[in-house]
């Protein structure tokens, strides 16, 4: 059993800054990549930020680089993303992702999302 936890959203004024934390508990033997996603109003999900756990490799969507960081503790399972200079355009839910989680030997990898944080940025 893998579990996913965010926390860290809230409401913020604009040009404010959350940062938000995602936590992998449970029995697995390794992750490939830990990813943020947000849904916005419309319900479509959008990739914001990934990196990999082997290298520490980052990709960003356009509209946030710049001002967000992702970063990871390995020792801690733990991913985090600092949200800088917040624009109303960020309302979303923010949802993590660890991708490719390996459970066992032989078994097919699949990814866990946890249940999402709302961030609310007020103008």
């Amino acid at each position: 059993q893998v579990q996913v936890v965010e926390s860290g959203g809230g409401s913020v004024q604009f040009g404010g800054s959350l940062r938000l934390s995602c936590v992998v508990s449970g029995s697995f033997s390794s992750i490939y990549s830990m990813e943020w996603y947000r849904q916005v109003p419309d319900n479509s999900r959008e990739m914001v930020a990934t990196i990999l756990t082997s290298d520490g490799l980052t990709n960003y969507a356009d509209s946030v680089k710049g001002r967000f960081t992702i970063s990871r503790d390995t020792y801690k399972n733990t991913v985090y993303l600092q949200m800088n200079t917040l624009k109303t355009g960020d309302t979303a839910v923010y949802y993590c992702k660890a991708a490719h989680v390996l459970t066992q030997p032989g078994m097919i990898p699949r990814d866990y999302w946890g249940q999402g944080t709302q961030v609310t940025v007020s103008s």
